[in-house]
């Protein structure tokens, strides 16, 4: 199941089952959640595939998210069981009344439990899992998907694009993004293999990469900014013939045609959370087919007027949901629930159906084009954020008055009216975003204004918001000598697209963040011909500090000119 561990479906049977005889045992049954904080490895899918098997149903803690938050999804989704491991639980803020298991303790300790199916508790309305996405009150809210959403999902997608026993899926999202579900158990359910990374290997294209060509991946899921970052540092014909899925965000037509060039079967597909990871899916043929595409099994898609009235062919509305994908609603949210699932007007049966928010019209052929948002709602590395639930994390410090996030080219820039801008004011806000928030949800740039722009009526105007200017967020300029030094400061202003580095510049202070990383590595192995490990620019994240590891330690191209992946390429493909 991984590079360096392997489970067999006897095996996996085995280990998930007495793990779920136990899980029966400490009280875990129909609609009971149980969290699970793991990183990620075969003892996370043991770990899920109990959870199920015992009825119960998990909430994904990603251990890389801050603290407090945790704790929080602890907390709302009222969860009293925690599944863990020894190396995480000291990171963790567990609220009272959580019990934890360690599920990777030593030697057999589960060998006393029984290794046989337990008698099936939950029903297709049952809970299957509780996921927290971005709220714009300020806190995520969790979304309650059962099980025939899940299923539904699952077998529409093992009919098309469709997957046989033979392929190997990669495992390459986090648990705390819905679409992990296909990859983890779209393969299980067809006897196929699941591909794990190790903790990180998501953000390492290389290591990606090597981890793709050893493994054989014949099937790979991305968000577009993760497809950049794979694609940035592939040679030609590294994912040649394997299937490729892209969502999570807008998908463009350079990196539609990209991904077509490098593997041939590539798949838009779309949905949100509230409708159970993906709700249509398109084959991409040319790069000016890019689609939101047709609904999967028993999903139906409207595209409606403010009153609900459908729209004709060509007619841009807002996109509605409705089908077996649908959750049940947010946890403990009845009005949210009650907001964006409405009653169905075209169904007979009381049906359902989710406001998505998303824009879109259909073409003459029954195929839907997204065109937008209505709200303020974005995508950032495929994770759906909501504005407000930054700005309102903004106004609790108490230098802000007024706040207003907007995103710029995938990037979060925050405006502010509050204390005068200093160094020390802005490492203070960041510090206080981290501690409640994911990485992806800190902002990469800061602007102070004395007041917010107005329209006419005395509404915020977005669009009158100045462009943001990276250049304040730089210490004082000091200038690259060395022919590397001026090299490797081109390099990191065309990836963070700033006029110019200095040599005490901060990647991260300038915008940076992991895919960026990621980018920068691929460009300076491009441009410079240098093998730059990504760990490298998150230890030294200070531009000559960067540039003196690089020297200290003889990093260079191989004497041959080829990389390490273009290496092993060679090497399978001779043997």
């Amino acid at each position: 199941m991984s590079a360096d561990v392997s489970l067999s479906y006897a095996q996996l049977n085995t280990r998930s089952n007495q793990l779920a005889h136990k899980l029966r045992e400490l009280g875990v049954g129909p609609d009971v959640l149980v969290g699970v904080a793991l990183e990620r490895g075969p003892e996370m899918v043991v770990s899920l595939l109990a959870i199920l098997k015992a009825g119960g149903a998990y909430v994904p803690l990603d251990p890389d998210f801050p603290a407090d938050r945790l704790s929080y999804m602890m907390q709302d989704s009222g969860l009293r069981l925690l599944l863990s491991q020894a190396s995480l639980v000291g990171q963790l803020s567990i609220p009272e009344g959580v019990q934890t298991l360690c599920v990777d303790q030593h030697g057999n300790w589960l060998d006393g439990y029984k290794t046989d199916d337990l008698p099936a508790t939950a029903g297709p309305d049952n809970l299957a899992y509780v996921i927290y996405t971005s709220g714009s009150t300020g806190l995520p809210k969790g979304v309650t998907i059962h099980h025939q959403a899940l299923v539904n999902f699952l077998f529409s997608m093992a009919d098309k694009p469709g997957l046989t026993a033979t392929d190997r899926v990669l495992s390459l999202t986090s648990l705390s993004f819905d679409i992990a579900g296909l990859e983890l158990y779209l393969p299980l359910i067809r006897g196929a293999s699941v591909v794990l990374l190790k903790p990180h290997q998501n953000k390492d294209p290389q290591a990606l990469l090597q981890v793709i060509v050893e493994q054989q991946a014949s099937v790979i899921q991305a968000t577009p900014s993760s497809w950049r970052m794979i694609l940035d540092a592939a040679p030609a014909g590294a994912l040649s013939g394997k299937t490729l899925l892209c969502g999570g965000e807008a998908l463009n037509a350079e990196l539609a045609q990209r991904l077509i060039d490098q593997a041939g079967h590539v798949w838009n597909v779309y949905g949100p959370t509230e409708t159970t990871i993906w709700s249509a899916r398109h084959y991409l043929t040319r790069a000016d087919d890019v689609w939101l595409g047709k609904p999967l099994a028993n999903t139906t898609l409207h595209i409606v007027s403010d009153d609900l009235d459908v729209l004709p062919v060509g007619a841009r509305g807002e996109l509605l949901i409705g089908g077996d994908g649908l959750a049940r609603g947010y946890h403990q949210r009845p009005a949210l629930t009650a907001e964006r699932f409405v009653p169905d007007p075209f169904s007979s049966t009381g049906g359902r159906l989710y406001r998505t928010g998303d824009v879109a019209r259909y073409r003459a052929d029954g195929v839907i084009e997204y065109v937008g948002r209505l709200d303020h709602q974005v995508k950032i590395r495929g994770f759906r954020i909501e504005l407000g639930e930054i700005e309102a994390r903004l106004l609790e410090h108490p230098a802000v008055r007024e706040a207003v996030v907007i995103d710029i080219d995938n990037q979060l820039a925050a405006y502010l009216v509050a204390e005068q801008d200093t160094p020390e004011l802005r490492s203070a806000l960041k510090a206080h975003l981290k501690a409640g928030l994911p990485d992806y949800m800190v902002p990469s740039h800061f602007t102070w204004l004395d007041r917010m722009p107005q329209t006419p009526n005395g509404k915020l105007d977005r669009k009158a918001l100045p462009k943001p200017d990276a250049s304040l967020a730089q210490r004082a300029f000091v200038a690259p000598v060395s022919e590397q030094e001026q090299q490797v400061a081109a390099i990191w202003a065309e990836v963070l697209k700033v006029e110019r580095v200095g040599l005490t510049d901060d990647f991260f202070e300038l915008g940076g963040h992991s895919l960026l990383a990621a980018q920068l590595v691929s460009r300076i192995h491009s441009g410079l011909g240098i093998d730059v490990p990504l760990r490298l620019i998150f230890e030294k994240p200070q531009l000559n500090d960067f540039i003196q590891a690089i020297a200290n330690s003889g990093l260079s191209l191989t004497e041959d000119g080829l990389s390490d992946i273009e290496k092993l390429m060679n090497e399978m493909a001779g043997a």
